[in-house]
């Protein structure tokens, strides 16, 4: 009987040994579901269940980038130029030579530029009157969608507008470049020519203040006088030069002499210069080979 107590009492000493040796290490040993998973009771069952993680909050979406400025006060796309009236550009500043269209659009005579200049694959650009513009709205679209870059011309023509006050030169502009882009919706007017080349001071500032480079020119062979083509033609071929703006017409009167000298300018230009249109006012222009890639709106 002896032995039988003996036995009980080894065994429940052995057992309460392994016993506390379970507890210990339980507490020891890291428990890696519940460092893995936070663990509630569920107050209806009283069943474990994991908790769901917090949904991250969603990441705002950047800003968008603000647009860049095409003109502007103070941000004209070519700069002032000393040797043109009143700081007027006569030059495009580049190699590039600029063919520049003056009075129009006109319905007969436009679009016979237009189709030589595609011809030629050449890019021009055209300074417009506002009642011309008003008139005859498709033209200027036709202009724009050939890539053509476009200048205000002035609303009537007005040879005298330079001298207004600066409120009346600022309203004319103004109205000129609002039907320019009313006939071409989201086309730049980053050029302003005074009729007659009548350049005073005031139309000088209002223009730069407006993001408009005033616009003079380095060849003019005189086409409003209706010379003949082979006039024209001769002036233009022999007086271009590298970065040469030419003044040439399309309306205002009969423009068949220009229209017709344009067979032997734009090939014979097109051989000797890169012809452009000027830019459009995205970027300033720089020289070729200073800084490239070459950018749009970069002659």
């Amino acid at each position: 009987m002896s032995n039988v107590r003996t036995v009980a009492i080894v065994a429940g000493v052995i057992a309460a040994i392994v016993a506390s040796a379970y507890l210990v290490g339980h507490h020891l040993a890291p428990d890696t579901a519940r460092e893995r998973t936070a663990r509630t009771v569920a107050p209806a069952t009283g069943a474990a269940r994991p908790v769901a993680a917090a949904p991250k909050p969603p990441i705002a979406p950047a800003p968008p980038m603000a647009a860049q400025p095409i003109t502007g006060p103070g941000r004209p796309p070519l700069p002032a130029e000393r040797g043109g009236p009143f700081g007027s550009r006569r030059t495009t500043g580049t190699t590039g030579v600029a063919l520049t269209f003056d009075d129009g659009p006109d319905p007969s005579q436009t679009p016979q530029a237009l189709a030589m200049l595609r011809r030629y694959g050449v890019k021009a650009t055209f300074c417009l009157v506002g009642v011309n513009v008003r008139a005859f709205p498709g033209l200027v679209r036709q202009i724009a969608a050939d890539g053509h870059t476009l200048c205000n011309h002035s609303w009537e023509h007005d040879v005298r507008l330079g001298v207004r006050t600066r409120a009346g030169i600022r309203t004319d502009l103004l109205r000129t470049n609002q039907a320019i882009r009313d006939a071409a919706p989201g086309a730049r007017v980053s050029y302003y020519r005074q009729p007659g080349g009548a350049w005073t001071a005031s139309i000088v500032a209002v223009s730069r203040e407006l993001g408009m480079t005033p616009l003079h020119w380095t060849v003019d062979p005189q086409d409003w006088r209706k010379p003949g083509a082979g006039s024209i033609a001769s002036t233009v071929n022999s007086g271009t030069t590298r970065g040469a703006i030419v003044l040439l017409h399309d309306a205002g009167g009969d423009r068949h002499g220009t229209i017709s000298a344009l067979r032997s300018i734009l090939p014979n230009l097109g051989r000797r210069f890169q012809l452009c249109a000027l830019p459009p006012g995205i970027d300033p222009p720089r020289m070729h080979g200073r800084e490239w890639p070459l950018k749009l709106g970069q002659i």
